[in-house]
């Protein structure tokens, strides 16, 4: 499932309230009919995998920080590893370098580009078998080169790419990029409830479909989006 709208719509509130990093004034939020409140906290984040705009890489090895992202007191294998990491897109540039998952990140990952860091953020969440993989803005501030290979990642995990690496995930991607969610089973269009970019009132669901099914809709808010983002 994919969420898109202008900025401030909610997309990212939505990804909040799902780990809940705070809880709804009204309403539930329920996974597999299961209110959140109900769940013990930390075993719910624990089936929980986020992948930011600007993930946080640690200053030690590639195969330490994929290592973090397991739960449990079990520490990952290097064949986990090596599994994340292929479904991440990102084993083939990891074997270029001369230390392989030995070679170190540096701080916040400064010795790799944009788009090796957001690959090693995704494998270091899909190491813990996510059953929910929250994708927040993951390619917004790649180049167009390495937005399209973390793409084919995200195509992967979402089925889209001839891949089954991401079978039994349910993936919420938050893109501004269109590009990013076409491939998307559904796409859920949110909008300040006045109709405003301001979200003092609230906002709200105006459309849900396919790419395709909201593109043939006249008139249809997503329509607009991708008009304004060619």
């Amino acid at each position: 499932m994919a969420l898109v709208g202008e900025s401030g719509s909610g997309k990212s509130t939505l990804a909040r309230l799902i780990c809940r990093f705070y809880d709804p004034q009204s309403g539930r939020v329920c996974i597999d009919g299961n209110d959140l409140k109900d769940l013990d906290l930390k075993s719910m984040r624990d089936h929980i995998g986020v992948v930011s705009q600007e993930p946080l890489l640690f200053d030690e090895s590639i195969a330490e920080n994929i290592a973090r992202g397991k739960a449990g007191p079990v520490p990952a294998t290097m064949e986990e590893i090596e599994a994340a990491a292929k479904a991440a897109n990102a084993y083939n540039f990891i074997q270029t370098f001369p230390d392989k998952f030995e070679t170190k990140v540096g701080a916040r990952g400064s010795k790799l580009s944009g788009g090796q860091k957001q690959r090693v953020a995704i494998a270091r969440a899909l190491i813990r078998k996510p059953s929910v993989l929250i994708l927040d803005e993951a390619t917004s501030a790649l180049d167009a080169h390495s937005e399209k290979v973390v793409q084919a990642a995200i195509d992967d995990l979402v089925g889209k790419g001839g891949s089954v690496s991401g079978a039994g995930i349910t993936t919420i991607i938050i893109a501004h990029r269109l590009s990013t969610v076409k491939n998307a089973d559904r796409i859920v269009v949110l909008c300040a409830r006045d109709g405003t970019t301001s979200t003092a009132n609230g906002s709200t669901i105006v459309e849900i479909g396919s790419h395709d099914q909201l593109l043939a809709k006249e008139g249809g808010l997503y329509k607009a989006l991708v008009g304004g983002a060619h």
